[in-house]
């Protein structure tokens, strides 16, 4: 059984406003809130956050996403349910997080340009990044998808 290893808000509460105030503010960016669901979920699936994962699928639902899109989220390459703008945002989000395997190729930098300005891109950035650490407290607090009720 997965327990939490410790309450991490109790023991540092200033380092869990932190992120809080990191997440008010990649939620607050001009990015479609489905977009910003579908990139909080596929960062999860790829660090293999249970928490998230929960969390952003049900997030993603109570605006609108479908079941199908949630579920072929991870083929997304393979179907044509997402957009070419979608699929550079997603492209984006899988580069960032594997960073350290390629860094950032222009490849994917220009097909995220081709739909997005810089400011959309610095978004994104914040959007990937945040997911990116909750992902990383989740995985090493071992939260709990059943702690998400």
């Amino acid at each position: 059984m997965i327990r939490l290893r410790f309450n991490y808000r109790e023991v540092n509460p200033g380092a869990f406003q932190a992120m809080l105030k990191f997440d008010q503010f990649a939620n607050s960016v001009d990015i479609d809130p489905i977009l910003r669901e579908l990139i909080k979920i596929r960062v999860s699936q790829l660090n293999g956050c249970a928490f998230c994962i929960d969390s952003h699928t049900r997030d993603a639902r109570k605006i609108g996403e479908s079941e199908q899109r949630i579920y072929l989220l991870n083929a997304w390459r393979e179907t044509t349910l997402f957009s070419a703008q979608e699929k550079a945002a997603l492209h984006l989000a899988e580069a960032m997080t594997r960073i350290s395997e390629h860094g950032l190729t222009d490849e994917v930098y220009e097909q995220a340009r081709a739909h997005y300005n810089e400011k959309q891109i610095i978004d994104l950035i914040m959007i990937i990044n945040v997911i990116n650490s909750w992902n990383r407290i989740g995985v090493s607090m071992q939260l709990d998808p059943g702690q998400n009720k």
